[in-house]
């Protein structure tokens, strides 16, 4: 197959049920105006897919498109047998709770503890008024605590949000997210605001966590190499297009011409 070619194949095996299947989806936010145009792809319901591009291409859209935080103008979002695109009140809140989000900047109540906030990860299930009087079932509670040791911030917990670096507060982001025992994991420029180290450990704990527990991830990512050296998948995207869609070992200084455009940049 063209690695430039984006696949609509579904995929086979115990990950279908996991698998992503966008078809012709469209965002305008002005009329006539497409950030994205008729986006067509699927994501296999297992490993990492970086998507790439330049900014203002449509990559944080498409992302926010998935979990409907942005209504999408046009086009099907095929989720665990569902239209996502169609869904409205409950069926997309009750929808949503499968879908785990890591943010750019964080999403943490600031004024909360570390433990508190990983809790927010279970508002999707459990009745408001627990919710609002901080009783989350203690099983609940004990995940938390599990998720905060496997992010390494198990002496954080009391911690208020406020007082982490910006590392600090992605991990528990990335928590928050395992938190609701998703299905795919959404990660919208996660490395964005941290420097180079703390960035590669980023991209490598959503690599292993969502590994270990078999859940696809789909990462918006600007830096290349990261996404080259974590990822199972590439996608390129230009002017609301796919424009590359393969594996990392594929992706050749031609295809990021196409991406980004320029020459000088590369050298």
């Amino acid at each position: 197959m063209d690695a430039s070619a984006p696949s609509l194949e579904t995929p086979a095996g115990n990950d279908a049920g996991r698998s992503l299947t966008i078809r012709n989806l469209r965002k305008e936010y002005s009329p006539g105006k497409p950030v994205l145009k008729d986006v067509s792809v699927t994501i296999a319901g297992r490993g990492m897919t970086a998507i790439i591009g330049p900014s203002g291409t449509g990559k944080s859209t498409l992302i926010r498109c998935i979990n409907r935080l942005i209504d999408p103008t046009s086009g099907e979002i095929i989720f665990r047998g569902q239209d996502l695109a169609k869904l409205r009140g409950k069926e997309l809140r009750r929808a949503r709770r499968r879908i785990g989000m890591v943010f750019q900047e964080y999403n943490l109540v600031e004024r909360l503890t570390v433990i508190e906030n990983l809790l927010c990860g279970r508002l999707g299930y459990v009745p408001v008024w627990r919710a609002w009087l901080r009783k989350f079932p203690a099983a609940d509670v004990d995940r938390a605590f599990h998720l905060l040791d496997a992010v390494g911030l198990g002496d954080f917990a009391n911690q208020r949000a406020d007082q982490l670096s910006g590392g600090q507060r992605q991990r528990v982001g990335i928590a928050r997210a395992l938190m609701q025992e998703p299905d795919l994991i959404l990660a919208d420029e996660p490395t964005s605001s941290l420097d180079p180290k703390t960035s590669v450990e980023i991209m490598e704990l959503i690599a292993q966590r969502a590994g270990e527990r078999d859940i696809p991830a789909v990462v918006n990512i600007h830096n290349v190499e990261l996404g080259r050296r974590f990822a199972d998948r590439i996608i390129g995207m230009s002017k609301g297009e796919i424009v590359f869609d393969g594996p990392p070992n594929t992706l050749q200084d031609s295809d990021l011409l196409a991406i980004y455009g320029g020459q000088g940049w590369l050298e």
